[in-house]
Parts: structure tokens; sequence; C-alpha cells
């Protein structure tokens, strides 16, 4: 299972009429494409300041390290470790350009792949949006909970603590 944060447009917070597919949805953890083709990964993706970043960042790297005469092993190592925290970072990196080009956060869901997850979360959505502004503040967050299946209750404690005033 997968865990995506969902990310809606500028225009959409305010209730205009802008569709739901207009809405992103950021898988987290790691990316092989990110990883493997990094600049490539980073123009698809339009995340034009990150990759003015990698740039500068792996010619400074590669530049300094032919400076002091480091070996070619060295500097194939320095490049893909560069590469290893792109494909690390490439959710957080996508998320950091939604959020600068004013785009919201409004929930992480939980799924099998991308089409699961998005039926989760316009499942809630549409239901939330159904009842009222009052509940709509909190998009996704019952759908992380029910993906693991806990249902609380207020007398039950989650964890590996006892039940109070249980015996011990």
């Amino acid at each position: 299972m997968s865990a995506y944060t969902v990310h809606i447009p500028p225009s959409t917070r305010r209730g205009s009429a802008s569709g739901p597919e207009r809405f992103v949805f950021v898988r987290d953890g790691f990316s092989f494409w990110a990883f493997l083709l990094a600049p490539l990964w980073m123009l698809w993706y339009r995340l034009w300041l990150v990759f003015l970043g990698y740039c500068v960042l792996a010619i400074a790297l590669q530049a300094g390290l032919h400076a002091i005469g480091a070996s070619f092993a060295v500097r194939f190592t320095a490049g893909a470790l560069l590469a290893l925290l792109a494909g690390l970072e490439a959710a957080t990196l996508r998320r950091f350009t939604l959020a600068r080009r004013g785009w919201t956060n409004t929930g992480i869901v939980v799924g099998d792949d991308i089409e699961s997850a998005e039926q989760r979360f316009f499942d809630v959505w549409i239901g939330q949006n159904e009842h009222g502004p009052a509940r709509a503040s909190a998009a996704a967050m019952p759908a992380a909970g029910r993906a693991l299946g806990a249902t609380v209750s207020g007398s039950e404690i989650v964890g590996l603590f006892p039940e109070p005033g249980g015996a011990r």
C-alpha cells in the first residue's frame, strides 16, 4: 500500500467550478525514474527551480572533485549518490514546487495504486461535501484511518498500553 498526498489547485480552494481532474496525487516513497533520469524527470514535472538547483549542484560537485584530482570511480560514486538522493526526495521536491505555486495540500490517502487512492479520496470528498462545509475541512483524514482497518472509539486506547482502570 502506498501513501499519497492530495493537492488542490489554487482556483479550486474557494469552491470554483474547476473539476477534480486537476487534483494532483503525489506518491510518497522512492521514485525510480527520478533516480535513473533525474534532470528529465524534473523537466517532465516542470520543476524548474529544482532542475536549476540540481544542475548547479551536479556541475559544482563534479568540478570540485575533478579539481582535487579525484578518480573516475569517486566522481561516478558521487554522481550516483546525488541521483539516489533525487530518487529518495522526488516526492518532497514535487510537494515543494506545488506549495510554491499556491496548491493546497488537502490530505493523505492510502491505496494499493493511484486509482484506488483516487477512488477512496473522492468517496470521502464527495460524501463530506454533501454533508456541508462543517465537515469538509478534514477531507482525507478518515481515509488514512480506514485504510489500516482501525476503528477507535472514545474508550479504546491504541497501542500496547493497557485499558485505563484495568488489571495490571
